[in-house]
């Protein structure tokens, strides 16, 4: 059994406190895998980013299937971080609509660039917990 601690500052157990850390650690490696999937890249001169969910949509079948897999792991985490179900419907959903309509030919590479999946579903994640993303960045 894990020994409690008190926490005077903010008025909550070790656990408390251990528990929000590694939550913040989870929540930061989320959001770099969302950054790389979705926005890594910007075309200078405009204001359109994308990321390797967008080039790897270029390798018919294969790709799409492997940026789904990854939106399978955010989903999969958030799980285990306590999101609820209907979130967690709702983060299946937006994967499945970004693996299906990707997987059209030449419109699917364009929806792909706009329709951010995975950083739609990490921004989820974060809200539910009352995260911001400046949070993420101390």
């Amino acid at each position: 059994m894990a020994a409690r601690t008190w926490n005077a500052a903010g008025n909550t157990t070790g656990d408390d406190f251990t528990d929000s850390i590694e939550r913040l650690r989870r929540l930061r490696r989320l959001s770099g895998i969302a950054r790389l999937m979705d926005t890594a890249i910007r075309i200078p001169g405009t204001g359109i980013r994308f990321g390797a969910d967008s080039v790897m949509g270029l390798v018919p079948v294969i790709g799409d299937a492997g940026g789904a897999l990854i939106g399978l792991y955010i989903v999969n985490e958030a799980r285990r971080m306590g999101v609820p179900a209907d979130k967690l419907a709702q983060m299946v959903g937006n994967i499945a609509l970004d693996s299906v309509v990707g997987s059209v030919p030449v419109f699917g590479d364009l929806f792909d660039v706009y329709f951010k999946s995975h950083r739609r579903n990490v921004d989820m994640i974060m809200q539910h917990f009352g995260v911001m993303p400046d949070d993420l960045r101390r």
